[in-house]
């Protein structure tokens, strides 16, 4: 896979989306880096632990979270995305639901959109992708829980947002799937999907497994936010074992070291 003029090895390597939340009101770390300088020094430590894509988050998407203005997200990702596309050769990915906010995200210098509405949300979201060209990470999310059969609906639901990514002409080769943990989907519903995750290799995409520190690890292990680096390790070999392209965390060394460890094991590719 091909991301701005970078190859990935979704085959035979995972790789690590880094979170950088700019926001006040994340689940796990809201607040801590709302302004530019300590987003900027977060970034530094996530560089040197080994990050492959830095996802910057500007609005919450925590069960019951305010919404903000598109304005709001624009002011508080963009300043952060020019300062980390000046400073570093790195991927940048943009985790919004807007189109106007991928739109200035774009314009900064990002090189995924990650969409955590899975191109349902805004019916302009998918166009504002393919003109660009950029990459995006399509994930599962619908308004309610209500299944006749998970993995099925899910894997029914994911095509969905494919025929609308297929109609605005973004190319196949640009996209990456999300299950989508922790989204329209209760604990139970959640650990299914996780013991189902080959399932998803059905759709013949590179899979990112967005888990860290998620409430499905809280109410497994009935652990605070600040207690769940074990259980997000544990889904990380899940994900290296069903040969996922991508995982999406917190820890980005914890989590490059279970990755390096399993690919040694597997034979993988460690580059």
């Amino acid at each position: 896979m091909i991301i701005s003029s970078r190859e990935f090895d979704v085959n035979d390597h995972t790789y690590i989306f880094g979170i950088l939340n700019v926001t006040q009101d994340s689940f796990s770390d809201g607040g801590k880096f709302c302004n530019l300088e300590a987003a900027l020094k977060r970034a530094d430590e996530m560089i040197a632990e080994g990050v492959d894509i830095i996802d910057v988050g500007g609005e919450s998407t925590r069960p019951g979270f305010t919404p903000i203005s598109a304005h709001m997200e624009i002011e508080a990702v963009v300043p952060v995305i020019e300062a980390i596309k000046k400073k570093y050769d790195v991927i940048v990915s943009l985790d919004t639901r807007k189109a106007e906010v991928a739109r200035a995200g774009i314009k900064a210098g990002v090189d995924i959109i990650n969409d955590v509405d899975g191109l349902k949300g805004d019916p302009e979201m998918a166009s504002v992708i393919a003109k660009s060209g950029c990459s995006c990470v399509i994930m599962h999310n619908r308004e309610n829980n209500n299944y006749v059969n998970l993995i099925d609906d899910i894997i029914k639901d994911l095509k969905g947002s494919l025929y609308i990514a297929e109609c605005a002409g973004i190319e196949r080769d640009k996209i990456i799937i999300d299950p989508g943990i922790g989204f329209a989907k209760d604990t139970a519903q959640n650990l299914e999907v996780l013991r189902n995750l080959d399932r998803f290799n059905e759709l013949k995409l590179p899979i990112m497994l967005a888990h860290s520190r998620k409430s499905v690890i809280g109410n497994t292990l009935n652990l605070p936010v600040d207690q769940r680096l074990e259980g997000t390790l544990a889904l990380t070999a899940l994900a290296v074992m069903h040969r996922y392209a991508f995982v999406r965390v917190h820890d980005i060394r914890e989590n490059r070291r279970v990755i390096e460890m399993l690919e040694a094991v597997y034979g993988r590719d460690k580059s």
